[in-house]
């Protein structure tokens, strides 16, 4: 029996589905669950229903089941927002709702059809947003350039895969399309991406020249773009470099799109991955009450997943990150944290925010070797992870390297210098050179975090103390006032108690620096 939609048939004995007369590639869980619900059209079928019929009764993720039914929404043009032939029914299930007709036979006309067309070998559409590096154009006409070009596209590769928060197609997969003329639209649906990065390296004596850009390819729309202009005087250097600032620019634009279209959604149709770009967006704005909404928008995507190890990862994290700000009692902070941190890992141990998040829990608990350990394994797992880079450059400071501390949060702001949480990097780059000594060197750093971001609690720290240890009475006065402005409850006691700084004459200098502001 074959069923015809529209200008659609579907073909349950050949597992085709055919649009107009071209055949739909579609992963075999996907082809399943459009029959069940074509067959099923006369009633609201429900989670379980899907679960028994497609997974043979498995338990799997929220965020698995509902990439499937976007991705057969997809297969037959159809989208969340308009539901025309699937239909979600909320509390209860989905349902398809187009006109159905019962055909006898195949699905092509009899003695015409024509055997289908050759597909790519099909990639399964993945629980989380695609994207795909093509390879870089080599502009400079000479075909003996093509392995600086091809070693930047691959590079790029390399570097996204290691966020895990995103499906990166293959190398091998990417590079068919190299040397050929074809329209982002007809990657994207023979990949199964929703993001293309593309780009142009164009070398002129000593001197590259390297564009990148950025595409959604479902709005159309070009996300971000940038041009780099380099010497050449070592070739790989200069490919490190280039593939470590597009990776750095091309994270955050990801979450935002990512994050745009999970606002657009009713709130009651969002899955765990929308409510978790909801989280982050308000992660990166750095205030007290972004934090609190990121944390319930984290918990309700746990609720919906328990193992979903992303959610878990950012919301010890963010536990952390406001126990260190003194905005939530650190008594608190670190046993959740920590069991978010240690659901996280077990969820996925090659996520690097996951170890991130245990490293900040080990650092404020002083187990300060298995905090280093930590950051050092989520920057092994993602190298171009500013995040981790800077807060391992804190965790060193406070264990008393303030030297590479200090080369740490430098690299955080290399990696990514326009990042919502630079002035964090700027702030413990300013604790680095306050433990070498340079009192003046802390205060200036600490002042370039306040320019950026005037309420951010450590940098305020740090100016107090340098101030103080440096004589500038009235720079101290101040400073402190706005210290107690952005975080009231600061005093000696709570620095002592809560800030982990392993050396005793670390720790006294700090305090020192803070009495002679006048803290008590």
């Amino acid at each position: 029996m074959t069923f015809q939609f529209e200008d659609f048939l579907l073909d349950p004995e050949r597992r085709e589905l055919r649009h107009a007369d071209t055949l739909v590639a579609l992963e075999p869980q996907v082809f399943d669950l459009l029959t069940y619900l074509v067959r099923n059209r006369e009633r609201v079928v429900t989670r379980d229903n899907l679960l028994d019929a497609i997974w043979n009764g498995r338990v799997v993720s929220e965020s698995t089941l509902t990439s499937r039914i976007n991705a057969a929404r997809r297969a037959v043009d159809d989208n969340g927002e308009e539901q025309r032939l699937i239909r979600t029914v909320a509390r209860k299930g989905v349902r398809f709702v187009g006109a159905v007709t019962e055909l006898a036979g195949a699905a092509g006309p009899a003695g015409t059809e024509k055997p289908p067309a050759p597909q790519l070998a099909g990639l399964p559409l993945p629980d989380r947003p695609a994207i795909a590096v093509l390879p870089f154009t080599n502009m400079s006409g000479e075909a003996g350039q093509d392995y600086f070009s091809d070693g930047i596209s691959e590079d790029i590769i390399t570097a996204l895969s290691k966020l895990r928060w995103f499906f990166v197609i293959a190398r091998n997969s990417s590079f068919i399309y190299k040397g050929r003329t074809v329209h982002l639209r007809q990657v994207a649906e023979e990949l199964g991406v929703r993001y293309v990065v593309e780009g142009s390296v164009r070398k002129d004596g000593e001197r590259v020249r390297i564009t990148a850009q950025l595409n959604d390819v479902a709005t159309g729309s070009h996300l971000w773009a940038e041009r780099y202009d380099r010497e050449l005087a070592d070739v790989f250097a200069v490919q490190d470099e280039i593939t470590e600032a597009i990776v750095a620019a091309i994270e955050p634009q990801l979450y935002a799109a990512e994050n745009f279209r999970a606002q657009r959604k009713p709130p009651d149709s969002m899955d765990a991955w929308d409510l978790v770009m909801r989280a982050l967006s308000h992660y990166w704005r750095v205030t007290r009450q972004d934090h609190v909404v990121a944390q319930a928008l984290l918990e309700k995507a746990i609720a919906l997943d328990p193992a979903y190890g992303k959610a878990l990862g950012l919301l010890g994290t963010s536990y952390m990150f406001t126990a260190h700000m003194g905005w939530m009692d650190m008594a608190v902070a670190i046993p959740a944290a920590e069991r978010a941190a240690r659901a996280a890992i077990r969820a996925d141990d090659e996520d690097a925010w996951a170890h991130n998040a245990l490293g900040h829990v080990h650092l404020f608990a002083r187990r300060f070797e298995d905090s280093l350990a930590e950051f050092e394994t989520a920057l092994r797992l993602n190298p171009n992870f500013a995040l981790a880079q800077g807060y391992h450059g804190l965790a060193l400071g406070y264990c008393g390297r303030w030297r590479d501390a200090d080369e740490a949060a430098r690299r955080a702001i290399r990696l990514s210098p326009r990042d919502p949480y630079a002035p964090v990097y700027f702030g413990i780059a300013a604790y680095a050179r306050f433990l070498g000594g340079d009192d003046e060197e802390a205060i200036r750093l600490a002042q370039e975090a306040l320019r950026q971001r005037s309420d951010f609690v450590g940098a305020h720290r740090v100016l107090t103390a340098a101030a103080g240890m440096a004589g500038h009475r009235e720079m101290a006065a101040a400073a402190l006032k706005e210290l107690r402005r952005a975080q009231p409850n600061v005093s000696l006691a709570w620095i002592a108690e809560f800030m982990p700084i392993k050396l005793a004459g670390d720790r006294e200098r700090y305090l020192e620096g803070f009495r002679r502001a006048g803290l008590t």
